[in-house]
């Protein structure tokens, strides 16, 4: 099994006790929780994410053209991985569920949830609500398609959260989303 280097480890970690904190809240609730996982993880990310020193000191720019991740951990065994997104004004996830259990929180900003479900003749997933997450914020769900949601940035400040996924970092572009619409 490939190790992914976390952002967090060697002389730059020191000043991070808050991530460290988060990171390890993680792992127990990780390792603990078998019927609700993603609950268990959403709370411990919950107690740290609306710290503003949470990502102090990392780099973790943006992108012009979409959300950006960037790597925090990366589970030696393989079972999951913790990553910050950034999000400029205007950038969004594609409508998507998830083939992996996940848990997130707000760090920073605002991001709206927007949520989808199934008609009875609908091909495509139509709006059935929306939610907006604020810093210190989190949300949860299982690997299921018919739990359906988008991220989005519609506030004109940056935003960044807080992601874990079932799933090791070099398969996040696979094996996490189920996208229904861009």
């Amino acid at each position: 099994m490939q190790h992914v280097p976390s952002l967090v480890t060697g002389p730059a970690a020191a000043p991070l006790p808050a991530l460290h904190a988060m990171l390890a809240g993680i792992a127990l609730a990780v390792r603990a929780a078998s019927a609700d996982r993603p609950r268990a993880i959403a709370e411990a990310i919950g107690a740290h994410v609306g710290d503003p020193a949470l990502l102090a000191g990392l780099d973790c720019p943006c992108s012009a053209d979409r959300y950006t991740r960037h790597l925090l951990h990366a589970d030696p065994d393989g079972g999951y991985a913790v990553a910050a997104l950034v999000w400029r004004p205007g950038q969004m996830s594609p409508v998507h569920a998830h083939r992996t259990w996940c848990a997130f929180g707000v760090h920073r900003g605002v991001l709206t949830e927007s949520f989808y479900d199934f008609g009875a003749d609908d091909a495509l997933p139509r709006p059935s609500g929306a939610a907006l997450r604020r810093p210190g914020e989190v949300g949860h769900g299982p690997p299921d398609p018919r739990v359906i949601h988008r991220l989005a940035n519609l506030s004109c400040r940056e935003a960044v959260s807080i992601h874990v996924y079932g799933v090791r970092y070099d398969r996040f572009g696979s094996a996490v989303n189920e996208v229904y619409a861009d």
